[in-house]
């Protein structure tokens, strides 16, 4: 497996669009094998896989029965550590993407084993703002002046992020070179790093605003942040706009939804700001554009 994930850093395993696998992607990879190393730490013995160009019927089924129950006590263990059903689903997908590599690039026939679908993904409940409360964001100047200038900054990059639909990565790279001015107004044009889509956005006012205030700066349209802080920075800030509202939420746990709790030991709940993330801007201005008519794609 660590050969699988060099051969995905350096590029010589690729997309089947022939695109070159994300360091996030593989990331996923080397935690998954961690995990795994990990697993077999803990039941003393290592899973072997075999190149097998004859097979038996009895040999077949040794094989399956061999992987259907690791599939089982791997997933077992992964819940013995808290992990939600997309956790471990993301596990199994990619140990296939893995077996699947074995099969095609190595001319191992284990693949045929291996469990498919083995845990069901679940769709997790996004967390949005309305459209009322960007408006607020853009227009309050209470909260705007009652604002650290940390968070005056937060504040801007999160409601450009709410109008654009950009992932965080994009945001953070735009330069100059992103904007295109007309006759019809202002354009953001940006490539996306993770999907290389291309995408044209007219600016609304406000957002072209931000932009001015940010112009002599650096060479980045918006302010520069760590994601980590980032995410601190907007809780803030909707906490400051009054979005304490409590909100509960759940994740599946072998098909079972689970409450989750702020704090478990005093069974206490959410707060709809303690929810917010940098992702949060790319799901509103998605749903918002979504409600006002335009297309999805």
């Amino acid at each position: 497996m660590n050969k699988f994930i060099r051969a995905s850093k350096t590029g010589r395993r690729r997309l089947s669009n022939g695109r070159k696998i994300s360091t996030g992607t593989i990331t996923g990879y080397t935690m998954c094998l961690n995990l795994v190393e990990l697993f077999e730490k803990t039941q003393g013995r290592q899973y072997s896989i075999y190149t097998s160009f004859k097979t038996s019927q009895q040999h077949y089924l040794a094989q399956r029965k061999y992987w259907k129950q690791f599939a089982y006590a791997f997933a077992d263990f992964l819940y013995k550590r808290n992990a939600f059903d997309n956790h471990v689903a993301n596990q199994f997908k990619i140990l296939r993407t893995f077996v699947n590599y074995l099969h095609k690039e190595k001319g191992y026939l284990l693949n045929q084993f291996f469990p498919v679908n083995f845990i069901a993904k679940e769709m997790i409940s996004i967390i949005v703002i309305s459209p009322e409360q960007l408006r607020f964001l853009i227009n309050d100047t209470t909260l705007e002046e009652s604002l650290p200038t940390r968070l005056k900054e937060a504040k801007d990059f999160f409601v450009f992020g709410c109008t654009v639909a950009l992932r965080v990565s994009d945001l953070l790279s735009l330069t100059e070179k992103n904007i295109e001015v007309n006759e019809t107004g202002v354009y953001l044009v940006v490539s996306s790093i993770k999907t290389i889509t291309k995408t044209r956005i007219l600016l609304p006012a406000y957002a072209v605003d931000i932009l001015k205030k940010y112009k002599c700066k650096s060479r980045f349209l918006l302010p520069r942040f760590n994601i980590s802080n980032l995410n601190i920075y907007m809780k803030q800030l909707a906490e400051l706009a009054g979005w304490t509202n409590i909100v509960s939420k759940a994740r599946l746990q072998k098909g079972i939804p689970v409450l989750l709790y702020a704090d478990k030991k005093k069974k206490i709940l959410h707060r709809f700001c303690d929810l917010i993330t940098t992702h949060t801007m790319r799901r509103t201005a998605i749903t918002t554009m979504l409600s006002l008519g335009m297309p999805e794609y």
